[in-house]
């Protein structure tokens, strides 16, 4: 799935620009967004190029800063690696389910993991963008 990877297009913002100023990771950016993208992947079933740019797109977003926050927040104990850090954010995000209001503002079905229903959003935008 890696090679499906896309690279962020918003390094100084979303996921990838907070991730950038986090002191506690143990390796580069590139290395930790590549990671992020295929482990959220496996965890909302994407494998399409859509669903990867799916996942850029979410990660790029105001969304994925929050989501680096939470990867951010389970490396805060210092006794973690990235890999856990990521999985801990990615099941905190599954764990939450789309809401009626999200789902009548969004348009995405209420009652889906809400990382899921994120991934999918983004993904469904970026297949209608003929600029991407």
């Amino acid at each position: 799935m890696t090679e499906l990877v896309l690279p962020s297009q918003n390094e100084a913002h979303g996921f990838y620009g907070q991730m950038i100023t986090c002191a506690l990771r143990d390796r580069p950016t590139d290395r930790i967004w590549t990671v992020t993208c295929a482990f959220i992947g496996l965890a909302t079933g994407a494998g399409t190029e859509d669903e990867m740019r799916g996942i850029r797109d979410f990660l790029d977003s105001s969304m994925g800063r929050h989501f680096a926050d939470d990867v951010i927040e389970a490396l805060q104990g210092r006794t973690i690696n990235n890999e856990i850090a990521i999985i801990k954010a990615i099941e905190k995000w599954q764990a939450w389910t789309i809401s009626a209001e999200t789902q009548r503002k969004d348009g995405i079905p209420a009652g889906l993991p809400y990382l899921t229903g994120w991934v999918q959003h983004f993904a469904i935008l970026g297949a209608n963008d003929p600029a991407d």
